[in-house]
């Protein structure tokens, strides 16, 4: 019940956000709310879920009293607000595309399957809320092994349609070390979780634990490594590339310099630490990027190329 008013909180939402500062007369959104959900709507109703919306999302729903229409203001930037504000509108946006698919529009909408990790991430979010130690039945992709662990929850991460599980591991740690000793922190992918359970014990989080604050220098889930530094990464793209890395940066620190004097494409940088992850994406753009520098990285992203040449001109199949 909650989480389908919440719904309706966020489809009212996008609903007027979408009209942009015409807003829309309260007739309009009956109409378009009855022929969405099939129920009557009152004006009660309405003035509920704005007050209520507001109160959810910190969003405000205002009314021209010179037109009596109904807008947010600055639409754009106040439902693109808070992270995790954004997350849950994406998220329930999803949620009601699947059902609306499903009741009228069988057949006609497409999404992507996407790893069961969300199975425990209820259960992962309440035992952070609540400092409890998770006991867990994990299987690496590479040994295939599973193995039982003791984790604090300290974070949940989302990359690339996965969530991860971001905590302290007891099995990992050195004895009588606390749960400050990065070397026993650890990432886990929350689909290679095969049981999960709450325990009794509790834990404190480290002061001043801040995930997006861990991983900034990263690309993706690896941690920084002692003595690891980010190191600038400057790299040329066409100008058909250039617009989409502009609306999907690499990484955070993506930024566009002034335009290169011979004219040729656009040059991008990045400020992160280079990991494994990293490389495959650099490589994954092909033909559209070019690695400037430094020397090792584009050293290293050619050879890549060139192995991957190798393979197809290959006699063996």
């Amino acid at each position: 019940m909650v989480s389908e008013l919440i719904g309706k909180y966020i489809w009212l939402l996008q609903t007027i956000s979408a009209s942009g500062e015409t807003g829309m007369s309260i007739d309009e959104i009956i109409r378009k709310y009855e022929r969405r959900f099939d129920q009557p709507y009152s004006r009660r109703s309405f003035n509920n879920h704005r007050l209520a919306a507001q109160d959810t999302f910190g969003i405000s729903i205002e009314c021209n009293r010179r037109t009596n229409r109904y807008y947010i203001p600055n639409s754009d930037s106040a439902m693109d607000g808070q992270d995790n504000i954004r997350w849950m509108i994406d998220t329930f946006t999803v949620g009601n595309l699947l059902t609306l698919s499903k009741e009228r529009l069988s057949g006609r909408v497409a999404v992507e399957e996407v790893p069961s990790g969300q199975k425990y991430l209820t259960a992962v979010m309440q035992a952070m809320e609540g400092g409890r130690e998770l006991e867990i039945v994990y299987s690496k992709y590479r040994s295939g092994k599973s193995e039982t662990l003791h984790v604090q929850p300290f974070a949940v991460k989302e990359h690339e349609r996965r969530w991860y599980l971001v905590g302290f591991c007891r099995e990992r740690a050195a004895e009588g070390s606390s749960n400050t000793d990065m070397d026993a922190w650890r990432v886990y992918g929350m689909d290679r979780i095969f049981s999960l359970i709450e325990t009794d014990v509790t834990f404190t989080l480290p002061d001043g634990y801040d995930v997006d604050a861990l991983f900034c220098q990263s690309y993706g889930i690896f941690f920084p490594k002692k003595g690891q530094s980010a190191v600038r990464i400057r790299f040329r793209t066409t100008e058909k590339e250039a617009s989409y890395l502009r609306d999907l940066p690499i990484h955070r620190s993506q930024r566009e310099e002034a335009p290169p004097k011979d004219g040729n494409g656009v040059v991008f940088s990045i400020k992160v630490i280079p990991n494994e992850n990293l490389m495959m994406e650099l490589c994954r753009h092909a033909g559209n990027l070019e690695v400037l520098e430094p020397e090792d990285i584009r050293n290293a992203i050619l050879q890549r190329l060139r192995d991957a040449i190798g393979k197809y001109e290959s006699d063996t199949i």
